[in-house]
């Protein structure tokens, strides 16, 4: 591989020479210039990105940690963070945690040795090594989606809570007073968030009552859902409406009350949480609490970029709106709740 020492012999100039033709850092003579040109395209000389970062103090690079590289939401989430990227002249290095908090710390390290410009974090739970991690961190970073108790940084998230009300109110609104919620783990905050707002709305409608008994946990997998949903068909009184806190759950939700013959949403009417675009063609279609996942991924990156270009130090917290789509899978209360044999 050709070094900028055989580019400056082959043009006949200096190295310094060459360093400010490929930077732009300082004006070369037109002739000068051309012979460097001519120079790198016959030997193929690329520049050192390294080399360049030392001298600039930047390396053009963001990097980003995600949770589950196979959920949906997070992959149409990382599309408007990698356009948004490019746009501005940036690349993107993803890293996926698979939601094992060891398997983070250690990209967050990484990471933050990688000389990237900044970080985009989802968290993975809310342990007391992420927090460690993360305050220690030398670089800007943005919180997209997920809070981390106790962390001065930036964030950008959904109104989860306000977003579970929607859901749950929805349902109200339809008749519905035994209404389940299959909530995700116990250790996200953004879990805990959606299960207050089940909670708060049952309590505001005055249908609260047996609420400790209608929440399960799950892990926000189609497999998670289905299965937990199997434990909710086998309750002595079956609801007759589930609020599901996220769409993949959702679906594997709708498998199983497919199995068990329970018609959605004659039966149980079935309420997801993100409208991921699968949500579209489930059968039913679902109704979804919508998360804004576009905008959020271009105000996670115009909020990092605004770090590190302006040198904004005081942190800032977006909270989004979330708003309800109405579809197939949510329908009218039955008459009486059906009991399990």
């Amino acid at each position: 591989m050709s070094s900028i020492k055989d580019v400056a012999r082959r043009a006949n100039v200096s190295i310094s020479t060459v360093s400010h033709v490929v930077n732009g850092t300082r004006f070369v003579s037109e002739s000068a210039r051309k012979q460097v040109e001519e120079a790198i395209r016959n030997l193929g000389y690329v520049p050192s990105a390294v080399a360049r970062s030392l001298k600039s103090n930047s390396t053009k690079t963001l990097g980003m940690l995600i949770p589950n590289c196979t959920n949906p939401y997070f992959a149409e989430i990382v599309r408007s963070v990698e356009d948004h990227c490019f746009g501005a002249g940036y690349t993107l290095i993803l890293c996926n945690t698979d939601d094992e908090p060891h398997r983070q710390s250690v990209y967050l390290q990484v990471l933050s040795e990688k000389r990237i410009d900044g970080l985009i974090i989802i968290s993975t739970g809310n342990d007391s090594e992420l927090l460690a991690l993360v305050q220690g961190l030398t670089i800007p970073a943005v919180l997209l989606d997920r809070e981390i108790s106790h962390v001065q940084c930036d964030l950008v998230e959904t109104a989860h809570m306000q977003g579970a009300m929607l859901a749950t109110e929805h349902l109200l609104a339809l008749g519905h007073t035994r209404i389940a919620c299959i909530a995700g783990p116990e250790d996200l905050n953004s879990s805990a968030q959606r299960i207050q707002g089940w909670r708060n709305a049952l309590a505001k409608a005055g249908a609260a009552a047996d609420a400790d008994q209608l929440v399960w946990h799950s892990d926000f997998t189609s497999q998670g859902g289905c299965d937990t949903m199997k434990q909710v068909l086998q309750s002595p009184v079956k609801p007759t409406a589930v609020f599901v806190c996220n769409d993949l759950m959702g679906i594997g939700a709708l498998s199983a009350a497919h199995e068990a013959g329970v018609r959605i949403p004659q039966d149980m009417s079935l309420v997801g949480f993100d409208d991921i675009e699968l949500a579209h063609f489930t059968s039913p279609a679902l109704t979804t609490v919508v998360q804004p996942k576009h905008r959020m991924g271009v105000m996670a990156v115009d909020m990092l970029l605004e770090r590190i270009q302006s040198k904004r130090e005081q942190s800032r917290q977006v909270l989004l709106q979330p708003t309800l789509v109405v579809r197939a899978s949510s329908g009218p209360a039955p008459r009486t709740p059906q009991r399990v044999a």
